[in-house]
Parts: structure tokens; sequence; C-alpha cells
């Protein structure tokens, strides 16, 4: 039996978007049209994470014509889990699908993921990529590097070439907001939840305007938090350096006592300090391993919020809402914006 919450919609459509101007017309064009279309109530869901452009002057633009499409506002830059969290929090859809603004994932397929969650009575749908082509050659075999390596460290339930495109139930959404998670991974999260799934294929598309929102450095990142947040593997790798050098200085420790029987020793400090420093590398390396989880933990004892919400335009009254990028208090606020 699915929950209930106040105000609920059938369909829920949360798109995080940050400094994404220039793509939002073509957004709203492709998607109100296939939303439209399927004959049901809906509501769209734009987390704004905190952009420094007219993101979300351009949102309220188009709110004034299309009454389905809210606005929800984060004070600062939080990044793409935390906005993503945002929305699926807020959401009031029975059923919640998370998209990119950037159109790589179409929005034609979200016919086929509620078609699939109905007539397979599953939980969970997965936009699964079926063609890749438009990804650089860099980014496809850094993609396929990471899911392997996810496969292997949290369980082959996970989809390979599965993102952040699905389709949630209320159910699941519940069991997310109870979780104690402060820095989800969804797409390693979700299907450790093991809630029944389906998958819909598609060929992913070229960005349609705009620049990645993932360069390098946040694709290590992502990948250093998926597998920090669901394996101790980076816990046991120190924990291996550590044998693997405590076994080197034993064979250091024969070696001695070899040439000193033999009298082939003579004074000398370069073997001592190759030593000490190759000792001294792996104890940095476990500290640092520790460190990164002792940090976790004080994170997690701070229990700070993840993301704050300036306004939502759900709201009567959002009186800290601004039209204007972030710290430009220039514009009036937004009020009755969706009354």
């Amino acid at each position: 039996m699915e929950s209930v919450v106040p105000g609920m919609t059938t369909l829920s459509v949360v798109i995080p978007m940050f400094n994404e101007t220039a793509v939002i017309p073509a957004l709203v064009t492709r998607l109100r049209p296939v939303l439209d279309a399927l004959g049901i109530d809906y509501e769209v869901v734009a987390v704004d994470d905190g952009s420094r452009d007219d993101t979300v002057a351009v949102l309220f633009d188009h709110a004034r014509d299309w009454p389905q499409l809210r606005v929800v506002r984060l004070r600062r830059n939080s990044g793409h889990q935390a906005a993503l969290t945002a929305g699926l929090h807020r959401a009031v859809g029975r059923w919640v699908v998370s998209l990119d603004a950037d159109l790589q994932d179409p929005p034609e397929a979200i016919a086929d993921m509620l078609r699939a969650a109905r007539e397979d009575g599953v939980d969970v749908v997965y936009g699964v990529r079926a063609d890749r082509s438009t990804d650089t050659v860099f980014k496809r075999n850094t993609a396929r590097v990471y899911y392997w390596l996810m496969r292997r460290l949290v369980g082959a339930d996970l989809p390979a070439q599965a993102g952040d495109f699905r389709l949630l139930s209320r159910d699941v959404i519940e069991v997310l907001r109870r979780l104690p998670e402060r820095a989800p991974v969804y797409r390693l999260l979700v299907p450790s939840l093991g809630f029944p799934s389906a998958e819909v294929r598609y060929v992913r598309a070229a960005r349609v305007a705009g620049q990645t929102k993932y360069p390098l450095r946040r694709m290590i990142a992502l990948a250093w938090e998926s597998t920090a947040n669901f394996s101790a593997a980076p816990l046991r790798l120190a924990t291996w350096l550590g044998m693997c050098s405590f076994l080197l200085c034993l064979g250091l420790i024969a070696f001695g006592m070899v040439a000193y029987v033999a009298g082939a020793t003579i004074p000398g400090w370069t073997s001592m300090f190759v030593a000490v420093l190759l000792l001294s590398g792996v104890q940095l390396v476990c500290l640092g391993l520790l460190g990164d989880y002792v940090g976790r933990i004080y994170a997690t004892v701070q229990n700070r919020p993840a993301f704050h919400v300036g306004f939502d335009s759900l709201d009567d009254v959002p009186r800290a809402a601004t039209v204007g990028p972030i710290g430009d208090e220039s514009r009036a606020p937004v009020v009755g914006a969706r009354g």
C-alpha cells in the first residue's frame, strides 16, 4: 500500500540545476509536452543549487505560464547529490523521477518508466544508457571503470551504466527520507535497498547547451564518495599495506642478519634512509585513509544538514525568495509565486 502525503500528486519530476540558464528554455519546451501527454496530475520540482547566473529568474518566467513548475532554491551551492536530496525530500508525487537538466537523458523515457512501474509492479525503474557514443572516449572509459569497480565493491545488483535518471515509488522515497545518510550517492544507495526494479534503456544524447557540471575532479570525488560510503575497502587496503610493510621489515631484518654473519656490513645510512621513507610513507597513507573515515564520523556526530532551503515557491509567501543570483539582493522578493 502506497504512503500518502498531503497534497500528493501522481508524478513528481525532480531536476537539480546549477547555472543552467542556457538549458532551461529547451528543457521546458521538450519536457512539458511529454508530461502533459501523460494525462495525469504532476509537478516539476526544479532545485536551484545556488546558481550564480539567472537560473532562478528564468525558472520563474516559465512558472508564470506553467503552474506545475515548482522552484526550490538552496541558499548556497551544496552539490548535485544534495540538491537531488532536497528535491526528493520535498516532492509530493506517488512516483518521483529524477532528471538532469542538460537533456542528455530523454524526458520521453519518463512515460516508459511509469508504464514499466505500473505493469511490472516494481518500485524502482532505472534509466540505463544503452549507447554513450555522444560522450568522449575518456568519459566512456572512466564510466566503465567506475561501474566495474562499484559492482565489485557494492554487488552485482548495481545496474551498469545507470546514473541518476530513475523513477522511484513513494515507498522508496519514504525509506530514503528516514535514512541517516548525510552525503548519499543515490546510484548506489537505491540498489542497496533491495526494492523490486526494472530497466528502461535509452540512447544518451549530447548536452543541448552550457557546460558539463561534472569535470574530472568531480568525477574523482564521486568515485571516492561512492567507495567510502559503501565499502570498507580503503580500510582493508590500509591493513594490507601495513602487512606488506611488516613483511618487508622481516625481509630487511633477515638480509641484515645474513650480511652481518657474512661480514659484509659497512657503515652507511642509505638502507636505513630508504627503509624509514618506505615505512613512513605507508604509515602516512594509512593515517590519511583512517583520518578520512574519522572525519566522516565527526561530520555525522555534528549532524549538520547537507543543504538549506532558502524558499519553496509552493509556500504561500516565500519571504526570502529573490530571483537574482546568489548574493544579488537588488531584485525584489517574489511573493505569491504559486498561491
